[in-house]
């Protein structure tokens, strides 16, 4: 749970205290869509997965090489890279009036059952950066397989505010 500290400080402020930057330029898509589209004030973001600011993909597979904890780290980056997203989109974390619906997507073998517990490295982000704001309705899976076989994908909706 975020404190008054967290109340008094903005999103990005509180990314900072955690020693989190986000990336300038979030990743460019790997197909023919868009990284998000805005609609009233519902932003829509297309599945973000692990990579880092310099390019590097986290792969491999939870289960066969990938822990829970490791992948736990590689949702939380894929967290980061949704708020980038969001803040190019939007010009500041702050516009964010709260954290909707997230889609967590873990590459797993099939005898993996902690989805929910890697995909709570994004969940946790959330609440960390934006509070009550943060907590958000939620869909974690396992997949056989996932693009360029990333450890992680998840996609958000946020509620952006329109005053």
């Amino acid at each position: 749970a975020i404190g008054r500290e967290a109340s008094l400080s903005s999103p990005e402020e509180r990314l900072r205290q955690l020693g989190f930057e986000l990336p300038d330029l979030p990743p460019t898509p790997v197909g023919n869509f868009a990284n998000s589209v805005l609609i009233g004030s519902l932003l829509y973001i297309s599945g973000q997965g692990p990579v880092t600011v310099d390019g590097r993909l986290m792969t491999g597979k939870v289960g066969d090489g990938v822990s829970v904890a490791e992948a736990y780290g590689h949702a939380r980056l894929a967290g980061l890279n949704l708020l980038a997203v969001a803040r190019r989109q939007t010009g500041d974390l702050a516009s964010i009036r709260r954290v909707v619906k997230l889609f967590g997507m873990v590459n797993a073998t099939p005898d993996v059952a902690e989805h929910p517990q890697v995909i709570n490295g994004c969940s946790d982000l959330r609440t960390e950066v934006f509070g009550a704001g943060g907590v958000q309705a939620r869909s974690a899976v396992g997949m056989g397989a996932l693009p360029n076989n990333i450890t992680v994908e998840i996609e958000a909706i946020f509620e952006i505010r329109n005053d």
